[in-house]
C-alpha cells in the first residue's frame, strides 16, 4: 500500500491531497497548521494506512494547492472551512475522525459544528479552542487586532520570515537533531512565494474571529461529546497546556497526553503520537 499524491479542483481552486489506505476502513481527515502542509503529516500517513483510509489536503496558499490572489479569493476562516466543505463533499466523505493542527483546528472545527453527524472522532495536537490555552506570544497579535495599524502590523512580518519558521520547528524539542531541516525550508518556500505575505497577514488579522467562535465550537464539543484524543506538545510557544486540558471541561470521552515537545509534536515525537491515535480509534470504531 502506498500514498498517493492528488489534486482535485473545488470552485475552480486546484487542491492538492494526500491520500492513503482502504476506502472501506474508516477514514481520518489530517488538517495541517501554519506555516505548514499535509508534508507535516507525511511520516504520520504510512502509520496509519493500514487501518484507516488517510486524507490529507492542503489549504489555498499552503504547500502544493493553489494560491489565488486577495482579489480572487477571500482568505479567512469561515472561507477556508466552506472551501474544505466542499472539498470533503466532492470526495463523498459521509463520516470521519478529524485530526486537527494549529489552523486546522478553527477550520475543523467549523466543519464540525456545522456537520456534527460526520464527525466520529476528534484527535487533536496542538489545535486550540479555549482562551487559556492561548500564551503571551499571541500578544503582538491581540495589539493588531485591537488596532490594526501598519505600525501593528510591521511586527508581525516577523513571523514569516526563515528564522522564525526554524524557531518554530525545535522550540521546546528535546533533540534538535532529530528534526529535519526539510521541515522549515519547504514551508518557508512557499512564505516567500510573490502575494504570500498579505495572504498569511489577511489569516492573522481574522484569527480574532476564531476566537469568537470558541463558545460555540465548545457548546458543540458538550452538545455532541465526539470522543476526543488530546496529544499535545506542552512547550508549544503558542497553544500551552491548559488549552489542553481545558477540552476535559466539556468533553466526557477525552484522553489528554501532554508531550515533551514543541508546535510540532510528529516531528518528535511520531511513535507516541502515532501509537494513541491506533490505540484510541481502534477502540471506538469498531
Amino acid at each position: 500500500m502506498s500514498v498517493k499524491y492528488n489534486t482535485i479542483s473545488v470552485n475552480n481552486i486546484n487542491i492538492f491531497y494526500r491520500e492513503a489506505g482502504n476506502k472501506k476502513n474508516p477514514t481520518i481527515l489530517l488538517l495541517h497548521g501554519f506555516p505548514s502542509s499535509s508534508h507535516m503529516y507525511r511520516n504520520l500517513i504510512p502509520k496509519l494506512m493500514d487501518d484507516y483510509h488517510v486524507i490529507a489536503p492542503d489549504f489555498p496558499g499552503f504547500g502544493n494547492t493553489d494560491q489565488p490572489t486577495m482579489d480572487a479569493f477571500d482568505y479567512t476562516f469561515d472561507n477556508l472551512a466552506h472551501l474544505v466543505n466542499q472539498f470533503i463533499e466532492k470526495l463523498n466523505l459521509e463520516k470521519f475522525s478529524i485530526y486537527v493542527h494549529d489552523y486546522g483546528a478553527p477550520i475543523g472545527f467549523r466543519l464540525a459544528t456545522k456537520h456534527p453527524e460526520r464527525i466520529q472522532a476528534i484527535i487533536t495536537q496542538n489545535g486550540n479552542a479555549y482562551e487559556e490555552g492561548l500564551l503571551s506570544a499571541w500578544d503582538p497579535m491581540r495589539k493588531y487586532w485591537e488596532n490594526p495599524t501598519e505600525e501593528n502590523k510591521t511586527p508581525l512580518k516577523e513571523l514569516l520570515t526563515a528564522s522564525f519558521t526554524k524557531h518554530q520547528y525545535i522550540n521546546g524539542t528535546r533533540n534538535l537533531n532529530k528534526i529535519s531541516p526539510d521541515t522549515w525550508k519547504l514551508d518557508q518556500s512557499v512564505l516567500d512565494r510573490p502575494g504570500n505575505e498579505e495572504i498569511q497577514l489577511a489569516l492573522f488579522y481574522d484569527y480574532r474571529n476564531n476566537l469568537k467562535q470558541y463558545p460555540e465550537w465548545q457548546a458543540f464539543f458538550r452538545n455532541h461529546q465526539p470522543p476526543t484524543l488530546v496529544a499535545w506538545g506542552k512547550n508549544d510557544m503558542f497553544f500551552g497546556p491548559k488549552g489542553a486540558l481545558a477540552f476535559q471541561k466539556d468533553l466526557k470521552d477525552c484522553q489528554v497526553h501532554l508531550l515533551n515537545t514543541g508546535h510540532f509534536p510528529l516531528e518528535e515525537d511520531l511513535e507516541t503520537s502515532a501509537s494513541l491515535i491506533k490505540q484510541f480509534l481502534g477502540e471506538r470504531l469498531k
